[in-house]
Protein backbone atom coordinates (compact mmCIF):
# COMPACT_ATOMS: atom_id res chain seq x y z
CA UNK A 1 0.00 0.00 0.00
CA UNK A 2 2.77 2.27 1.16
CA UNK A 3 6.84 1.90 -0.20
CA UNK A 4 9.70 4.66 1.15
CA UNK A 5 12.47 3.45 -1.37
CA UNK A 6 16.00 5.38 -0.10
CA UNK A 7 14.12 8.73 1.38
CA UNK A 8 16.13 11.30 2.36
CA UNK A 9 14.60 14.32 3.92
CA UNK A 10 16.78 17.67 4.96
CA UNK A 11 15.99 20.87 7.21
CA UNK A 12 18.28 23.43 4.93
CA UNK A 13 21.36 21.29 4.84
CA UNK A 14 20.77 19.19 8.01
CA UNK A 15 19.74 15.33 6.98
CA UNK A 16 16.63 14.52 9.03
CA UNK A 17 16.28 11.08 7.93
CA UNK A 18 18.97 9.16 5.59
CA UNK A 19 18.01 6.37 2.84
CA UNK A 20 14.73 5.37 4.76
CA UNK A 21 12.81 1.90 3.74
CA UNK A 22 9.54 1.51 4.81
CA UNK A 23 6.60 -0.54 3.27
CA UNK A 24 2.86 -0.42 5.05
CA UNK A 25 1.12 -3.88 3.26
CA UNK A 26 -2.52 -2.60 3.30
CA UNK A 27 -5.09 -4.16 6.57
CA UNK A 28 -1.80 -3.98 8.35
CA UNK A 29 -0.79 -1.48 11.66
CA UNK A 30 2.89 -0.59 11.52
CA UNK A 31 4.85 1.45 14.27
CA UNK A 32 7.72 3.14 13.84
CA UNK A 33 9.27 3.27 17.73
CA UNK A 34 12.53 5.87 18.13
CA UNK A 35 14.08 8.22 20.48
CA UNK A 36 13.41 11.65 20.61
CA UNK A 37 15.65 13.38 17.37
CA UNK A 38 15.52 9.66 15.91
CA UNK A 39 13.50 11.14 12.71
CA UNK A 40 10.17 9.68 13.45
CA UNK A 41 8.28 13.02 12.90
CA UNK A 42 9.85 13.79 9.72
CA UNK A 43 8.96 10.54 8.88
CA UNK A 44 5.66 10.81 8.83
CA UNK A 45 5.79 14.50 7.74
CA UNK A 46 7.32 13.61 4.17
CA UNK A 47 5.12 11.00 3.70
CA UNK A 48 2.52 13.22 4.38
CA UNK A 49 3.41 16.03 2.14
CA UNK A 50 4.27 18.39 4.64
CA UNK A 51 8.06 17.80 3.84
CA UNK A 52 9.67 17.22 0.64
CA UNK A 53 12.01 14.48 0.49
CA UNK A 54 15.81 15.46 -1.52
CA UNK A 55 16.49 12.02 -2.63
CA UNK A 56 14.13 8.71 -2.64
CA UNK A 57 10.53 8.05 -4.03
CA UNK A 58 7.05 7.31 -1.99
CA UNK A 59 4.40 5.26 -3.55
CA UNK A 60 1.21 4.67 -2.21
CA UNK A 61 -1.45 2.69 -3.95
CA UNK A 62 1.02 1.77 -7.04
CA UNK A 63 1.23 5.51 -7.63
CA UNK A 64 4.32 7.51 -7.08
CA UNK A 65 2.64 10.41 -5.15
CA UNK A 66 6.85 12.08 -4.54
CA UNK A 67 6.21 15.78 -3.54
CA UNK A 68 2.74 15.73 -3.84
CA UNK A 69 0.53 18.31 -1.25
CA UNK A 70 -1.38 17.22 1.91
CA UNK A 71 -4.33 17.71 0.26
CA UNK A 72 -3.77 16.19 -2.51
CA UNK A 73 -2.80 13.22 -0.84
CA UNK A 74 -5.94 13.62 1.55
CA UNK A 75 -8.15 13.01 -1.60
CA UNK A 76 -6.81 10.29 -2.41
CA UNK A 77 -7.33 8.57 0.96
CA UNK A 78 -3.75 9.20 2.80
CA UNK A 79 -4.36 11.36 6.15
CA UNK A 80 -2.14 12.15 9.20
CA UNK A 81 -3.08 13.24 12.67
CA UNK A 82 -0.34 15.32 13.78
CA UNK A 83 2.13 15.38 16.55
CA UNK A 84 -0.11 17.81 18.97
CA UNK A 85 -3.37 17.11 17.61
CA UNK A 86 -3.55 20.13 15.57
CA UNK A 87 -7.54 20.88 16.10
CA UNK A 88 -9.23 24.08 15.42
CA UNK A 89 -8.95 24.86 19.11
CA UNK A 90 -11.33 28.14 18.10
CA UNK A 91 -13.89 25.95 16.85
CA UNK A 92 -16.82 23.98 18.15
CA UNK A 93 -16.30 20.27 18.18
CA UNK A 94 -18.66 19.77 15.36
CA UNK A 95 -17.10 22.06 13.32
CA UNK A 96 -14.11 20.13 13.44
CA UNK A 97 -15.91 17.08 12.45
CA UNK A 98 -17.39 18.95 9.69
CA UNK A 99 -13.85 20.12 8.50
CA UNK A 100 -12.59 16.60 8.32
CA UNK A 101 -14.54 15.84 5.55
CA UNK A 102 -14.46 19.62 3.80
CA UNK A 103 -13.18 17.92 0.55
CA UNK A 104 -16.06 15.59 0.55
CA UNK A 105 -19.20 16.11 -1.76
CA UNK A 106 -20.68 12.74 -1.44
CA UNK A 107 -23.85 12.18 0.76
CA UNK A 108 -23.06 9.84 3.33
CA UNK A 109 -21.28 13.02 5.04
CA UNK A 110 -24.01 12.25 7.44
CA UNK A 111 -24.29 8.89 8.41
CA UNK A 112 -20.02 9.36 9.13
CA UNK A 113 -20.87 11.77 11.28
CA UNK A 114 -23.36 9.77 13.10
CA UNK A 115 -20.99 6.88 13.19
CA UNK A 116 -18.07 8.93 14.35
CA UNK A 117 -20.74 10.31 17.33
CA UNK A 118 -21.53 6.63 18.39
CA UNK A 119 -17.65 5.50 18.31
CA UNK A 120 -16.93 9.01 20.64
CA UNK A 121 -19.67 9.48 23.19
CA UNK A 122 -17.96 11.75 24.89
CA UNK A 123 -17.88 14.54 21.21
CA UNK A 124 -21.61 13.79 20.88
CA UNK A 125 -21.90 15.24 24.35
CA UNK A 126 -19.78 18.04 24.11
CA UNK A 127 -20.39 18.61 20.45
CA UNK A 128 -20.65 22.69 21.03
CA UNK A 129 -18.01 22.83 22.97
CA UNK A 130 -14.73 24.71 21.72
CA UNK A 131 -11.56 22.16 20.34
CA UNK A 132 -9.77 23.94 22.81
CA UNK A 133 -11.18 23.55 25.89
CA UNK A 134 -11.43 19.68 25.87
CA UNK A 135 -8.67 17.92 28.01
CA UNK A 136 -5.79 16.09 26.17
CA UNK A 137 -7.70 12.85 25.70
CA UNK A 138 -10.82 14.42 24.32
CA UNK A 139 -8.56 16.37 22.01
CA UNK A 140 -6.92 13.59 20.38
CA UNK A 141 -10.09 11.62 20.07
CA UNK A 142 -11.39 14.84 18.25
CA UNK A 143 -7.88 14.64 16.11
CA UNK A 144 -8.80 10.96 15.34
CA UNK A 145 -12.51 11.61 14.63
CA UNK A 146 -11.91 14.64 12.28
CA UNK A 147 -9.46 12.76 10.27
CA UNK A 148 -11.85 9.33 9.75
CA UNK A 149 -14.45 11.58 8.73
CA UNK A 150 -11.87 12.14 5.55
CA UNK A 151 -12.74 8.44 4.77
CA UNK A 152 -9.12 7.66 5.02
CA UNK A 153 -7.47 4.30 3.56
CA UNK A 154 -4.25 4.88 5.36
CA UNK A 155 -4.25 6.50 8.76
CA UNK A 156 -1.08 8.08 9.70
CA UNK A 157 -0.62 8.74 13.57
CA UNK A 158 2.10 11.00 15.14
CA UNK A 159 2.51 10.26 19.31
CA UNK A 160 -1.16 10.11 19.53
CA UNK A 161 -0.30 9.24 23.59
CA UNK A 162 2.19 11.83 24.25
CA UNK A 163 1.06 13.57 27.42
CA UNK A 164 -2.09 11.42 28.22
CA UNK A 165 -2.64 9.30 31.46
CA UNK A 166 -2.19 5.76 31.48
CA UNK A 167 -6.20 5.10 31.20
CA UNK A 168 -7.01 7.76 28.65
CA UNK A 169 -3.60 6.19 26.68
CA UNK A 170 -5.60 2.43 27.01
CA UNK A 171 -8.50 4.06 25.37
CA UNK A 172 -6.75 5.62 22.31
CA UNK A 173 -5.12 2.24 21.66
CA UNK A 174 -8.26 0.66 21.88
CA UNK A 175 -9.51 3.01 19.20
CA UNK A 176 -6.88 2.22 16.84
CA UNK A 177 -7.38 -1.34 16.69
CA UNK A 178 -11.09 -0.90 16.47
CA UNK A 179 -9.95 1.68 13.29
CA UNK A 180 -8.04 -1.10 11.97
CA UNK A 181 -10.42 -3.79 12.48
CA UNK A 182 -12.72 -2.09 10.90
CA UNK A 183 -10.57 -2.03 7.56
CA UNK A 184 -8.09 1.07 8.29
CA UNK A 185 -4.55 0.90 7.74
CA UNK A 186 -2.39 1.98 9.77
CA UNK A 187 0.97 4.09 10.52
CA UNK A 188 1.65 4.69 13.62
CA UNK A 189 4.95 6.87 15.51
CA UNK A 190 4.24 6.21 18.80
CA UNK A 191 7.11 6.28 22.26
CA UNK A 192 4.89 4.20 24.06
CA UNK A 193 6.82 0.77 22.59
CA UNK A 194 5.28 -1.45 24.18
CA UNK A 195 1.88 -0.45 23.81
CA UNK A 196 2.31 -0.05 20.08
CA UNK A 197 4.20 -3.36 19.58
CA UNK A 198 1.14 -4.97 21.51
CA UNK A 199 -1.58 -3.25 18.85
CA UNK A 200 1.03 -3.53 15.84
CA UNK A 201 1.68 -5.84 12.71
CA UNK A 202 5.14 -4.83 11.76
CA UNK A 203 7.82 -2.24 13.51
CA UNK A 204 10.53 -0.43 12.81
CA UNK A 205 13.10 1.07 14.27
CA UNK A 206 14.44 4.78 13.87
CA UNK A 207 17.94 5.84 15.45
CA UNK A 208 19.54 9.06 13.76
CA UNK A 209 17.35 9.42 10.69
CA UNK A 210 17.94 5.40 9.61
CA UNK A 211 16.35 2.19 10.05
CA UNK A 212 17.89 0.05 12.38
CA UNK A 213 15.86 -2.64 13.01
CA UNK A 214 12.67 -3.73 11.43
CA UNK A 215 10.29 -6.78 11.97
CA UNK A 216 7.42 -8.70 13.13
CA UNK A 217 6.23 -6.75 16.58
CA UNK A 218 5.92 -9.52 18.35
CA UNK A 219 9.24 -10.40 17.60
CA UNK A 220 10.38 -7.31 18.37
CA UNK A 221 8.50 -7.00 21.52
CA UNK A 222 10.79 -9.86 22.50
CA UNK A 223 13.92 -9.04 21.56
CA UNK A 224 16.45 -7.76 23.89
CA UNK A 225 18.03 -5.06 22.51
CA UNK A 226 14.88 -3.33 21.74
CA UNK A 227 13.42 -4.31 25.32
CA UNK A 228 16.55 -2.82 26.88
CA UNK A 229 16.68 0.54 24.63
CA UNK A 230 13.00 0.90 24.55
CA UNK A 231 10.65 -1.24 26.96
CA UNK A 232 12.76 -0.46 30.08
CA UNK A 233 14.35 -4.13 30.56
Amino acid sequence: MLKLQNVSTYYDKIQAIKNVDIAVEEGTVVTILGANGAGKTTTMNTIAGLLKPKEGSIHYLGEDVTGLRPDQLLRKGLALVPEGRGILSSMTVMDNLEMGAYHRNDSEVGADLEKVMKRFPILKERKSQLGGTLSGGQQQMLAIARVIMSRPKLLLLDEPSMGLAPLIVADIFKIIKEISEAGTTVLLVEQNARQALKVADYGYVLETGRVVASGNAKELLQDDTIQKAYLGH
